[in-house]
């Protein structure tokens, strides 16, 4: 089986020791890793020649591992994959030696072909040749053929294959970047990706530190910020210059620049209509989540499909299920729990289900840090994080645990302390807080049939009392006693309800005017 995606190759030379025997069961398990054996040569011989000692039960395997992850650091990674390969196998195996392969690819300047058939013979007018000029940079006698290449190379190669009897073929190329100016060797692609990518982050970091020093108070926590902004703004500069070749190097330390004053403005909220800045809060959340996010997608792109069935299916059963399914009525239920309700007594409006999920998401994203950290391990070849050891299953599954007790312990958080702040809202006699479409409010009640007729649960019905009303679910008025800390449940078609200011307000006078309702 050949690995078809990863993101660095590690030519790695193993000793294997005990025979032919020992020598077939390790060329199964490199082929079943996916990595090539490019060369066999026994203990003495071949590349490493007499570096090694000769022995007959003892040959030298010339593999290529492929992995995913940095560059830096992959030479070591993939000694420790190797070493823990035959560990399993229970293979007498070294690792002796082991070098990157780089196979990046040029960023060729890119041309376009087009025809010169149509042009007359001699000397033309300057309008003329400007008209010509314009209209072939527009494309009106492109052929469709592309080539990519340095100027001479580029006209060369539109010009191949044609009949020997033309003197001229008629096609020359214009180019379509200016790559073709640079006097030096192009820039790798997989170079500049990096370089894009570290510019990016290292700006990122004083545009950051200098919003969370300008919310800051005047003190040691502002100046720290600051010390983060002036190290992030070198590191952009650095990132900048080493992006740019010799002879522009102005030009990315400019660029750098720039993008540390446009995030920065971003951040402090120059750019904003009223001014309004990013909180700390809000800076910190999108940074964490940001780092999550990454962290998790490099964890789950190494994952193979067994990893996958294993994992990611429950993972993700448990996240539709619990989270689309029913995490829009978890708060909600926790929240009911906390006054003494049930979940079926609020009708909520399936908008706020959603938003209620969003916010669950959220939670457990933040929890999520321990495995989104464990993904930039595997994506830098730390050594605990190098699969193979049977200490990772345990590890997933704690992991795991982690994020559900952490969520639920969130969520419950949350909860409560709605649930506090709408009993202190009640027994100051204020209008309590929503809470994700949940919004009580103080209702005056009164029964339109008999007292002793009425039906219900809960305390007795005081109609001169104002309750709090979480609204009519179904056939029934669901209420809230203040006094006594309570629900109380009535047929929505046996009693009146009416808005009331406050707790303070009498319901004794209130009358049965259009704003009641049954």
């Amino acid at each position: 089986m050949t690995q078809t995606r990863y993101d660095q190759r590690v030519r790695v030379f193993v000793e294997i020791r005990g025979g032919a025997h020992d020598w077939q069961e390790a060329e199964e398990r490199f082929e079943r890793h996916g990595w090539p054996v490019r060369d066999a040569q026994l203990s003495g011989q071949g590349p490493l020649g007499a570096a090694l000692s000769p022995d007959p039960e003892s040959r030298v395997y010339e593999i290529e591992v492929r992995l995913f992850g940095t560059a830096k650091g992959s030479d070591r990674g993939a000694a420790d994959r190797v070493r823990k390969v035959l560990r399993a196998a229970h293979l007498e195996g070294y690792v002796r030696r082991a070098d990157p392969i780089t196979r990046d690819r040029e960023l060729l300047p890119h041309w376009r072909v087009f025809s010169t058939a149509g042009r007359r013979p001699g000397r033309q007018p300057a309008w003329r040749r400007r008209l010509v000029r314009a209209a072939t940079q527009l494309g009106r006698h492109d052929t469709g053929g592309f080539v990519t290449g340095g100027p001479r190379q580029a006209l060369r190669l539109a010009r191949a294959g044609a009949p020997a009897d033309v003197p001229r073929p008629t096609v020359a190329v214009r180019p379509l970047d200016g790559r073709w100016r640079e006097p030096a060797s192009h820039t790798g692609e997989e170079e500049l990706e990096r370089s894009v990518f570290r510019l990016v982050l290292w700006t990122s970091l004083p545009a950051g530190a200098l919003t969370l020093a300008s919310a800051a108070a005047p003190g040691v926590a502002r100046w720290l910020m600051l010390a983060v902004a002036l190290l992030g703004m070198c590191g952009a500069i650095r990132a900048g210059w080493n992006m740019s070749r010799e002879g522009k190097r102005h030009e990315g330390v400019v660029l750098a620049v720039l993008c540390v004053l446009i995030f920065a403005a971003l951040g402090t909220g120059l750019f904003s209509g009223d001014g309004t800045a990013w909180t700390p809060r809000q800076t910190i959340m999108t940074a964490v989540v940001a780092a999550v996010v990454a962290g998790l997608w490099l964890l789950v792109r190494q994952w193979t499909w067994g990893e996958w069935v294993v994992w990611a299916v429950p993972l993700v059963v448990t996240l539709a299920v619990s989270a689309f399914v029913a995490a829009g009525s978890v708060l909600h239920a926790l929240y009911a729990e906390g006054l003494s309700l049930s979940p079926g007594d609020l009708d909520v409006p399936p908008v706020w289900q959603v938003a209620a999920a969003v916010k669950l998401l959220v939670m457990l994203s933040l929890v999520m840090i321990v495995p989104a950290w464990w993904g930039f391990a595997k994506h830098r070849h730390h050594r605990y994080a190098i699969p193979g050891d049977g200490t990772n299953i345990v590890l997933n599954v704690c992991l795991f645990v982690a994020m559900l007790i952490g969520a639920g312990v969130q969520a419950w958080n949350s909860a409560v302390t709605a649930v506090d702040r709408t009993i202190a809202a009640a027994e100051r006699g204020e209008d309590p807080p929503s809470y994700f479409g949940v919004e009580p409010e103080w209702t005056c009640v009164r029964p339109v049939v008999p007292a002793k007729e009425l039906p219900g649960e809960g305390p007795l019905l005081k109609p001169g009392t104002p309750y709090l009303s979480f609204g009519v679910s179904g056939d029934t008025a669901v209420l809230w006693d203040p006094a006594t800390l309570e629900p109380v449940k009535l047929p929505a078609n046996q009693v009146w309800l009416g808005p009331a200011e406050s707790r303070n307000t009498s319901c004794v006078t209130a009358g049965d005017g259009p704003s009641g309702k049954r």
